[in-house]
């Protein structure tokens, strides 16, 4: 019988049980890497850097848990935090020159396919339509679940969906555009 979350939590917090938070890494990690590697607009090398410090502050933290959302929730929360604390020690020169990078990058070749397109286009979003989007869509978060994840308001979460769609609508139909051509 598998244990729940809930019961591997309590087994790390009351026994200090290594394999119960081994088994809770094993379930989380691929979604939480997947959400940091769309952070990171792929960085996988960043975002495996990142997955390993959410799970170091989770288990750091597991005693604070409180339940009041999915384990899941509050792991990307604690994802997103890290990502975020990235950005602020990051120089903000370095990011600058990486934007302007990605704006200047000609289109793709007219053999690449549509997922390509869109993780392309998924970079030019901000880091928070990004977020959004990614919890939302990616990691199936409900708004409520994502707003509860990021620490925003519902709203911001439904109004960065909203704008980021629009752009990644935007984009897209510009990229189909050049390839008829």
């Amino acid at each position: 019988m598998e244990l729940s979350d809930a019961d591997l939590i309590a087994r790390v917090v009351l026994d200090d049980d290594h394999h119960a938070f081994a088994e809770l890494v094993r379930r989380h990690q691929s979604p939480v890497r997947a959400t940091l590697r769309s952070l990171t607009r792929g960085d996988e090398v960043r975002a495996d850097e990142l997955a390993q410090e959410t799970f170091l502050r989770a288990y750091r933290s597991l005693k604070n848990f409180r339940a009041e959302s999915q384990f899941s929730t509050w792991l990307y929360r604690i994802a997103y935090n890290a990502f975020q604390d990235e950005l602020r020690r990051a120089k903000p020169h370095d990011a600058l020159e990486d934007h302007e990078a990605e704006l200047t990058q000609p289109a793709e070749t007219e053999r690449v396919d549509l997922q390509h397109d869109l993780a392309e286009a998924m970079k030019r979003l901000t880091d928070n339509e990004r977020a959004a989007i990614t919890l939302c869509y990616t990691s199936g978060l409900t708004h409520e679940e994502a707003a509860a994840a990021l620490g925003w308001p519902l709203g911001t979460v439904k109004t960065n969906i909203l704008t980021g769609k629009e752009k990644l609508r935007r984009y897209l139909e510009s990229w189909q555009d050049r390839r008829a051509t």
